[in-house]
């Protein structure tokens, strides 16, 4: 069971390996309201289903990634997993702008946990909230840190370019990480959906936890100003873990 549990866990897995803050400029913004559905799949057989999408609430951003697994594997092993992201609308940082809090509720198997964190950028300060332990505390961060969530949506603003590699600061698991990307080459695949031109990206992790993958992740974005994720992949015990996209309204 444990490599189904890589399955429907890799999506998740791609909101915290991107990625960065930094002073270029932004080419473009996403598409709001924005949603993208994927497969998640080992050895080819369907173990669960993931979704990304985006919303406007209230004036502020909300970017709500899900994981489900399928059926069969619900048997054995459940997951249904939920993220969101809220953020403040453009600011100096970021042209997204920076997030006013992060939850995190998930059930995988008898695993659970219900997390919330709660950003204050005039202090420096992120307080972590654990409700299942009814426990919190305050670290401090640096200016421009985002969430795992938020970190990928900047990165899609950001103009990529193939051998410039980047790193971003991101908040998650209690600590502060410097995350770096690998930014690898140019390739068109075959999806569901038709043809892609993409750009290749790798992620090189240092974080911990549920986020944590001991094989080279490879996201596939689409190379034009959207930066659709269309297909990420990774190395398990045994074969390969896909996400790939096989619905989108952008």
């Amino acid at each position: 069971m444990r490599l189904r549990r890589y399955a429907v866990k890799i999506f998740l897995f791609i909101c915290f390996i991107c990625f960065f803050f930094c002073s270029t400029l932004s080419v473009s913004a996403f598409n709001i309201p924005e949603k993208f559905i994927y497969d998640l799949t080992w050895m080819g057989i369907k173990a669960g289903t993931a979704t990304l999408e985006v919303v406007d609430d209230n004036g502020l951003l909300k970017i709500i990634s899900t994981a489900r697994s399928a059926s069969w594997v619900s048997v054995f092993y459940t997951v249904d997993d939920r993220i969101v992201s809220t953020l403040f609308k453009n600011d100096l940082f970021s042209f997204i702008g920076q997030p006013k809090s992060y939850r995190v509720k998930i059930r995988e198997g008898r695993h659970r946990r219900d997390k919330e964190v709660f950003f204050d950028y005039a202090q420096k300060k992120a307080t972590y909230f654990d409700y299942l332990k009814k426990n919190e505390k305050t670290y401090d961060i640096p200016s421009g840190v985002f969430d795992p969530l938020s970190g990928f949506y900047h990165l899609r603003t950001l103009d990529l370019a193939v051998g410039k590699p980047a790193s971003v600061t991101i908040f998650d698991s209690k600590k502060v990480w410097d995350v770096g990307v690998e930014i690898l080459r140019r390739e068109t695949v075959k999806l569901p959906q038709g043809s892609f031109n993409t750009i290749v990206v790798k992620p090189v992790m240092k974080s911990e936890g549920i986020f944590f993958s001991k094989g080279d992740i490879f996201i596939w974005l689409t190379d034009d100003i959207n930066h659709i994720p269309v297909k990420v992949e990774t190395k398990v015990a045994v074969g390969y873990v896909k996400a790939t996209l096989v619905e989108g309204m952008y």
